[in-house]
Parts: C-alpha cells; sequence; structure tokens
C-alpha cells in the first residue's frame, strides 16, 4: 500500500506530459510521512482557495481553534496552510509530543480540507522535537505546486544542534521567569537577546533546497513563501536574503506568524504578511492581536487575500459554528480562558 501514491503520481505526471496538461499537485515528498495530511483533490477550472490559521500557543485559549476548523469546514477550501506553532512542545517527553499533535491533528480533522503542517519555534524547540516532527511529519521545509502556484513551506528553526541546545535551555531560563511573574527579569536574560528569538535562521542547506525548488519551476503563476518567524527580517547569511534573490522579479507573496499580531507591509513591491493568531497567545492591549483565518482565493491575475475575524463569521442559524451540536454567539466567549500574555 504504501507504494500507491508514488506510483498514482509517477502515471499521472507523465499522462499529464502526454497531452501537455500539469499534474494539479506536485512534489518531491515521497517518503510515507508527510507534512500534509493528503493531497488536495484536483480542482475544476478556473479559481481556487486556500486559507491560513495562525498561532495556536504561547497560552492558548480552549475551543478557538474548534472554531476555526468548523468555520473553514464552511468554507471549503482546497486545503489549509499553518503556519507554525501548533502545540505548546517545549518539551523532550516524546509521550506528551504525541498527545499535543494528536490533540492538534483531531480538532483540524474537523475542517474536513487536506492540512500542511509547518513547524514554529514550539514545534521544533530542541532537538528531540525536530527528530519527533521528522519521524510524524517528514520534512520540516518542503515545497509544492498546486495549480501551477508554487509554495514554498520554510522552517525558520533551521539551527544546529548545539545552537538549537543552547536557545533551549536559555528559553527554559527565560519562561521559569515570566511563569513566575518576573517579566523585567526576564527580559534581560540570555534568551531575551538572542537574534533567534525574534527572527530565526535558515540554514545554507535549506536555501539551496528553494533556490533549487524555484529555478525548477520557472512558469509558475504565483509564489507563495510561508514560514514561521519573519526570518526576511533577519541579515545575511541566515536570513531569507537567498531565497528573495532566486525569485527575482516573479510574482509572489510572503506570510509569517510568530508574533501574534497582525502586520502588513510592501518590500520590494511585493505583500509581506505577518498573521495573527488562531488561538494563541494575545496581548489585550494591542489592537492588532485577534483571532482569524486568512482566506486567499487563487484567480487570473494576483490572489484576493482576506482576513476573517473568527468572531465575525456566522452560520445559517446566526451563531458561530463550533463543531458538532455545540454552537456559541461569540468567538471569544467559546474560550474558557481570556487572552493572555505570550510567553515566546
Amino acid at each position: 500500500m504504501r507504494l500507491i501514491f508514488p506510483l498514482l503520481f509517477f502515471i499521472e505526471m507523465f499522462s499529464g506530459c502526454k497531452d501537455q496538461r500539469t499534474p494539479h499537485f506536485v512534489s518531491d515528498v515521497y517518503q510515507r510521512n508527510t507534512p500534509w495530511t493528503y493531497p488536495p483533490a484536483p480542482a475544476g477550472e478556473g479559481s481556487f482557495s486556500f486559507a491560513v490559521i495562525g498561532d495556536l500557543n504561547s497560552g492558548e485559549r480552549a475551543h478557538v481553534l474548534e472554531v476555526a476548523a468548523a468555520q473553514i469546514q464552511l468554507l471549503r477550501p482546497d486545503f489549509v496552510l499553518s503556519i507554525g506553532d501548533l502545540v505548546e512542545g517545549g518539551t523532550e517527553d516524546t509521550v506528551e509530543m504525541q498527545k499535543q499533535y494528536n490533540h492538534f491533528d483531531e480538532r483540524m480533522a474537523r475542517a474536513k480540507s487536506p492540512v500542511f503542517h509547518l513547524g514554529g519555534n514550539h514545534d521544533l524547540t530542541n532537538p528531540v522535537m525536530r527528530g519527533f516532527w521528522e519521524h510524524r511529519y517528514g520534512r520540516r521545509y518542503y515545497h509544492f505546486v498546486y495549480r501551477n502556484v508554487l509554495f514554498l513551506m520554510l522552517d525558520s528553526e533551521d539551527y544546529p544542534e548545539e545552537r538549537m541546545w543552547q536557545i533551549y535551555q536559555a528559553r527554559a531560563k527565560a519562561l521559569q521567569l515570566i511563569d513566575s511573574g518576573r517579566r523585567e527579569e526576564a527580559e534581560k536574560t540570555e534568551y531575551f537577546k538572542m537574534p533567534e528569538r525574534v527572527t530565526g535562521e535558515v540554514s545554507e542547506a535549506q536555501s539551496a533546497y528553494f533556490e533549487k525548488a524555484i529555478a525548477d519551476n520557472p512558469n509558475v503563476r504565483w509564489t507563495f513563501v510561508l514560514m514561521h518567524k519573519p526570518v526576511w527580517q533577519r541579515q545575511e547569511p541566515k536570513g531569507l536574503g537567498r531565497v528573495e534573490a532566486a525569485l527575482g522579479t516573479r510574482d509572489y507573496t510572503v506570510l509569517n506568524g510568530h508574533l501574534h499580531k497582525y502586520s502588513y507591509q510592501k518590500r520590494n513591491g511585493h505583500d509581506y504578511i505577518m498573521v495573527a493568531t488562531t488561538g494563541g497567545g494575545q496581548d489585550p492591549k494591542n489592537d492588532s492581536a485577534f483571532d482569524h483565518i486568512t482566506f486567499v482565493t487563487m484567480r487570473i491575475g494576483e490572489p484576493l487575500i482576506m482576513n476573517l475575524r473568527l468572531d465575525g463569521m456566522l452560520d445559517k442559524t446566526g451563531h458561530v459554528p463550533l463543531g458538532g451540536d455545540s454552537l456559541c454567539f461569540q468567538a471569544s466567549r467559546c474560550s474558557a480562558v481570556g487572552r493572555q500574555t505570550i510567553k515566546n
């Protein structure tokens, strides 16, 4: 059974070449464990859509992701992309990791769309978690093409193992201070001085991988670049510079998360979007901190990008859907826990 998908892919690829059509979904991932739940179905002619979910953790609030999954089911996108921080993480206990990822995958299954996983600092906190991710989902960074649109899925926690342990240990000390109510002391620690805490890092090997992916797909109609931390804000040689240079003048959009607040800017003529949260901790004083789904419709020409707040989407009964038989009037009231200070 394990050979069925690669075999079908092989057949589809060559049948597509025969009649000049491109396969609807192409990737270089062939191993048993894939970073997506299942491949998206062939779409009809014209446009297609996908949803992006933001950070869940650093103080996840109960039931918000369930609201998002139920609303995504109503929207019926072709697939869902995550932006990272799917679990609380920060552990070396693989039994706990299994429990946390099962909880995420079970809830997102309610969206009834393929889900593409992307790791954040909560998912890839230490080498043990990195190994667990690779065992469960395979690739930490990868690419795919759907309907002639290229998607680059980056790993912003791409550190050498020794450096990863250093960051993990420094982070643990800072979080202990935060949990004990000593935030000001925490902000003076080594962890808060590390550039990796905010911007992450992309290795030379990863940059080379995406340079090749870009070169191998010169005629796509658009490219989306996703990462958890805003690696594009980091200086070279560990930032996004090589990938941006490889993209050149082609049309592309960059999306990231991590800071739990929404922002938008034009950079070199391209959209750079920082999504907010889909259940993660929020700063109650920041108006750009809200729960939402980023919904993208890919048409002829540039994509149509909308941010749909969870407390603004109602089903036909006038309620916010929670999934199953449960309903509530406002997404904020679906949560058993209020807005919390971010601990990233």
